[in-house]
């Protein structure tokens, strides 16, 4: 099962930020090391180190790039009166067409697909790398009006800018991590000098990402860029939920440092957490039920729990079967409770879907997202309801193949005992035996106890 990551951009966040977080959680440098290698792209070497910022341990990584390469030409000092290296070392926020003439390499999306898919990569690290780069790509097209296939652009296409977002993605890839929460990014305020002029905070490659995909973005009293384009990118690449589940327990930590000097901290905070809502939700009941007062109590065995849920329901025409199966795996990967969908025919007779989707009230933004980018629908109605519960509790039982989850629920002091689908299907796979055999024996193993 694939981790769950929590990024804390309270200091913004930058490509090489984010890389040295990972790393400092524990992504395999050795790995990275190789695929750095193997891309079609010279002038640079990497560098890893730690260093304070704040009184903070922290990892830094830094790409030092040869004189052939530097970025001599990205003038970010800002219109307050100090110079700054950027968090990016001094990337550009600027981007130009076929026309422009400067002395550095320019390259756009065909030529940046090419280096990654002809690279060391895994198919899941290139499909995260090329997704970043796609959005930046749609950010600064948008910013300068020009066909996404036309824009070379500086910020994405100079080799330090590479390096960090395959970096991201081969570390993201090699830590496992199948969901990432960012809950928001904080950013400064003011001006900053680049190769085209003066822009403002955000500036237009950030702001264009944080529009398109549904970023949250706080701004604080810190003058300065925190949030770089190629960092706004990475979340709105990678992001599944912006919001914590209530309770969760942090497995590791990684710092990655941030290269310029500002009044906060200047680091990105990286935490590998588990529990989620509904193993909390469980966690909960079964602490409930193995409460003391409630063994004394001579009604226990049948006592129920309630809590409150909330129905997401909209109908959808013009929809084909495939497609929902998309927004059904999306939804379920975002923290939906339950998803469904059933075949209606609305007015006029037309043919169409009524999706319900069950959730916490937490979740309901972020599946309301999902459901609207995903689909045709342009509304969606929502119930309150309460619901009744019974006490069940995970367990790990033996079988001749290997152990299994089960999820054991009580009623009138008999347990009932449903396997665990992932877990009995992973078992399934690895030892080559059918899935309908390794589930009839838990459950008849269970029978005869």
């Amino acid at each position: 099962m694939g981790k769950t990551l929590y990024l804390e951009c309270y200091s913004g966040i930058s490509g090489d930020m984010t890389v040295a977080a990972l790393l400092d959680l524990g992504a395999d440098r050795s790995v990275l090391d190789r695929v750095l290698k193997s891309l079609k792209v010279s002038g640079f070497e990497t560098k890893i180190s730690r260093v304070v910022k704040s009184g903070i341990d922290a990892c830094d990584f830094d790409v030092v790039l040869d004189k052939e390469h530097e970025n001599h030409d990205h003038d970010m000092e800002y219109l307050h009166g100090h110079h700054h290296e950027g968090h990016e070392r001094n990337h550009a926020h600027g981007t130009g067409t076929a026309q422009d003439h400067h002395h550095h390499e320019h390259r756009g999306i065909k030529e940046i697909t090419y280096i990654i898919e002809h690279s060391a990569m895994t198919e899941n690290a290139k499909k995260i790398a090329l997704r970043i780069f796609e959005i930046l790509a749609e950010a600064e097209s948008k910013a300068h009006n020009v066909p996404v296939d036309q824009v070379h652009f500086h910020e994405v296409g100079a080799v330090d800018s590479i390096v960090d977002i395959v970096s991201v993605a081969v570390c993201l890839d090699n830590l496992d991590v199948t969901e990432v929460i960012v809950p928001v990014l904080c950013e400064g305020r003011g001006t900053v000098r680049c190769q085209h002029g003066i822009l403002p905070i955000p500036v237009p490659a950030v702001a264009n990402i944080v529009s398109a995909n549904h970023l949250y973005l706080k701004m604080t009293e810190v003058e300065g860029e925190l949030v770089t384009p190629t960092g706004a990118a990475i979340v709105a690449a990678v992001k599944t939920k912006d919001k914590l589940p209530e309770t969760f327990e942090i497995q590791k930590i990684g710092i990655g440092a941030g290269k310029r000097q500002y009044e906060c901290p200047g680091i990105l905070r990286a935490m590998i957490i588990s529990q989620n809502a509904e193993i909390d939700e469980e966690k909960a009941q079964t602490e409930e039920f193995k409460n003391p007062e409630i063994g004394n109590n001579p009604k226990a065995e049948n006592q129920e729990t309630k809590d409150t849920i909330i129905k997401m329901e909209t109908n959808i025409d013009d929809c084909s079967g495939e497609v929902l199966g998309f927004v059904m795996e999306r939804l379920m990967k975002a923290g939906a409770r339950d998803v469904h969908y059933v075949p209606v025919f609305m007015k006029k007779n037309r043919p169409a879907w009524v999706l319900n989707v069950i959730c916490k009230e937490e979740d309901i933004e972020t599946l309301q997202n999902i459901i609207f980018e995903e689909t045709t629908t342009i509304g969606i109605r929502y119930s309150i309801m309460e619901r009744t519960i019974l006490p069940r509790e995970t367990r790990t039982l033996p079988t001749p193949w290997g152990e299994v989850q089960v999820k054991v629920c009580t009623l009138n002091g008999k347990e009932q005992l449903y396997p665990e689908y992932e877990s009995v299907a992973q078992l399934s796979r690895e030892k080559e035996i059918p899935f309908t055999e390794i589930y009839r024996y838990i459950v008849l193993a269970n029978k005869e106890k």
